[in-house]
């Protein structure tokens, strides 16, 4: 289909991009990398008035060590957080993930910020930074407020973030050598995940997250209850549907949601602890 009518504008900063979505109110978006919004617009399911093209803005692209976390600017792409040396280093957990996101065209165009604000329960970066504990920087018209990814997702394709808000960075702790891995089930090696996992683990503290288990990310803190109890992986991997609300689809009923959260989960934790 053909998208419906509407204007574009251009930033050169954040300070204007959140200035011109202000101007043109609650019907304009942002555009950054356009592998979320521009299928919805061609279906029609998305009909805004005004892009505001943010894709350009290239003080938000960046991977930086900041101490006892590493900031990524919501313009970074997904093959720079894949081959980031300072990602490999200290969150490696995230930059496999980053080399799972669909084939190397969507890698070398999307942005780690799109995908995060478009709140793709399906997608695997929103559940990856959600296990570990990341933090999100979104920049207002009143100025910079930060979000834990905890609070950030609140239904399907819905976040926090207010309208005339635009997410600017991405702040996630170091692993400090904490085991990890990332599990993702498909049909095929580019489709979106039937269910995945990222986990991470170290000296008893663990962290979980699910991929397309509810309508947001789910973050299985009743597994990582499980492993600071003295659970065993296979007790604990039991428990990671405890949070989760899976709906059935053309790729899997509800029971087979649950039972590869409980595979993948047991998996990717006996992964991490090796």
């Amino acid at each position: 289909m053909i998208p419906a009518a509407f204007d574009y504008v251009r930033a050169g900063s954040a300070e204007e991009a959140v200035e011109l979505i202000g101007q043109h109110g609650e019907e304009a978006k942002f555009l950054a990398g356009g592998h979320s919004l521009l299928p919805l617009m061609r279906l029609r399911l998305a009909q805004p008035s005004v892009l505001v093209d943010i894709g350009r803005i290239s003080d938000l692209s960046y991977i930086r060590d900041a101490g006892d976390h590493v900031a990524i600017g919501a313009l970074t792409r997904h093959s720079e957080i894949e081959h980031s040396d300072v990602l490999a280093q200290h969150v490696p957990l995230l930059a496999h993930a980053a080399s799972q996101v669909g084939d190397p065209q969507v890698r070398h165009r999307g942005t780690i910020g799109g995908s995060l604000a478009h709140a793709d329960p399906a997608s695997d970066l929103p559940a990856t930074t959600l296990a570990l504990g990341a933090t999100y920087v979104a920049q207002g018209p009143g100025g910079t407020r930060e979000i834990a990814a905890a609070d950030f997702f609140e239904s399907f394709l819905m976040s926090t973030l207010a309208a005339d808000e635009l997410l600017t960075e991405i702040r996630v702790p170091k692993m400090d050598g904490a085991g990890w891995s990332f599990q993702k089930f498909n049909r095929r090696a580019q489709d979106w995940a039937i269910v995945g996992v990222a986990a991470w683990r170290r000296n008893g503290a663990a962290g979980v997250g699910l991929v397309n288990m509810a309508s947001t990310p789910v973050l299985a803190t009743s597994v990582a209850s499980a492993l600071a109890g003295g659970a065993s992986i296979a007790d604990a991997a039991e428990q990671a549907a405890a949070e989760a609300d899976p709906t059935a689809d053309l790729n899997a009923s509800v029971e087979y949601r649950i039972h590869l959260a409980k595979v993948l989960t047991r998996r990717a934790l006996e992964a991490a602890s090796a």
